[in-house]
């Protein structure tokens, strides 16, 4: 019991100390936020902030704080670019959370760490098809992007609220994250298919997209646990390590494509 608990805290210690991503820790990212902050944010300046701003933003709940928070992320990704850096990661704490409170859950099974580990898991899944409404849609048309997310959200709440408030149904959970999934992975790879020609590493987004599909069966086909330690659902939870690894690996190749599509633009201007 008190190896246990000493693991817990050790998790929620590590937890904390990742609870920002390396590229918010930064110290030129901070300074800019903080400086951008006082310039734009209080005053006459936030006043012509939010006159400024489309209703679509505003009704979204878009800050003048996440602007500085926007805007001084890419003055820090070009700063790492410059310098011959990776581009770090920013605001990394949805998959983290849910890898956090997997872990808990796995380690003392209660109703409480069941239920954060199940909601959770649904976040991420809503997270992953509004980065591609974002991707896919959102860049041009900023206002679909903000509806798609309020419906997220909403759609979240409502779930979290029955299996909470009404009855945990596991089945109906399962259903409803695998139906949210395929869709998921429909459109994902319906915008890889037409985007591979033109973007090579949208390829690798395809393989992510394939390889979780497969890998969800591990959650359907349930087997006995292999020397009686790795059932089906701890090989899946292994298994998806690399393939996020991979996924990261297009986002940071996309990143880099639409910055530098970004420049381009902003030369021709």
């Amino acid at each position: 019991m008190a190896g246990r608990t000493a693991g817990l805290v050790l998790l929620a210690g590590a937890a904390a100390l990742a609870s920002g991503s390396q590229g918010d820790r930064e110290p030129v990212y901070r300074d800019c936020v903080l400086q951008c902050e006082e310039r734009n944010c209080s005053g006459g300046a936030l006043k012509h902030f939010r006159s400024r701003q489309p209703i679509y933003m505003s009704l979204a709940g878009w800050t003048c704080r996440d602007d500085c928070k926007y805007e001084c992320m890419w003055v820090t990704v070009g700063l790492y670019l410059q310098e011959g850096h990776k581009v770090p990661q920013f605001h990394g704490k949805v998959s983290l959370n849910a890898w956090f409170w997997s872990t808990v859950f796995h380690t003392r099974d209660t109703d409480l760490t069941e239920k954060m580990d199940y909601f959770c898991a649904s976040t991420v899944i809503l997270h992953s098809i509004y980065l591609c409404c974002v991707r896919t849609v959102g860049l041009q048309h900023p206002a679909v992007a903000s509806a798609f997310r309020a419906l997220l959200l909403l759609m979240l709440t409502a779930h979290i609220s029955y299996l909470s408030l009404i009855h945990f149904d596991y089945g109906y959970n399962l259903a409803a994250n695998v139906a949210i999934g395929l869709v998921n992975v429909v459109w994902w790879l319906a915008w890889c298919l037409r985007n591979q020609q033109r973007l090579p590493h949208v390829r690798k987004c395809m393989v992510v997209v394939l390889l979780l599909q497969g890998l969800s069966l591990l959650e359907l086909l349930d087997f006995p646990p292999l020397f009686w330690v790795l059932d089906a659902h701890a090989i899946w939870h292994i298994s998806t390590i690399p393939v996020h690894v991979l996924f990261f690996s297009f986002l940071e190749d996309d990143s880099l494509y639409l910055l530098k599509e970004s420049e381009a633009k902003f030369k021709l201007d």
